[in-house]
């Protein structure tokens, strides 16, 4: 089976570089977009299996760039966790209860956290899917 794909949006390369560390350790293929526009771009071409997504980007934010994914019928299903420095509740709240992304991390976050984070969310999606062929 081939590895997961995982776009990751965030314009720090210091953090994609600290995610693709964690996640291909595990097997996921991680690709970096260095901003919103980019990694829209990234994810229409590719329509990967998770999507890590920044809000706070000097280009596009993540709202924007999450926005424009679910209007898009081919990339309303892709999974998206939000891994931010926004960590007030009122934020968490905005992304999981009103937007509905998958999950919603904050920064700093342990290798941990965004492992379990990762799988919980693949899994869940994976459980949501009929079966092929059913």
């Amino acid at each position: 089976m081939p590895a997961l794909r995982i776009v990751c949006i965030e314009d720090d390369s210091e953090i994609v570089d600290l995610i693709r560390l964690i996640l291909a350790a595990q097997g996921f293929q991680i690709v970096g977009a260095a901003g919103g526009q980019e990694g829209l771009t990234l994810v229409q071409a590719q329509k990967p299996d998770l999507i890590l997504l920044d809000l706070m980007m000097p280009d596009m934010d993540g709202w924007e760039v999450y926005h424009r994914m679910r209007e898009d019928p081919a990339l309303a299903d892709v999974p998206v966790i939000v891994v931010t420095a926004r960590a007030q509740e009122v934020d968490r709240v905005l992304g999981l209860q009103i937007a509905h992304v998958d999950d919603y991390l904050t920064k700093p976050f342990t290798p941990k956290e965004l492992l379990g984070s990762v799988e919980r969310v693949l899994r869940a999606r994976r459980l949501a899917r009929p079966a092929e062929g059913s």
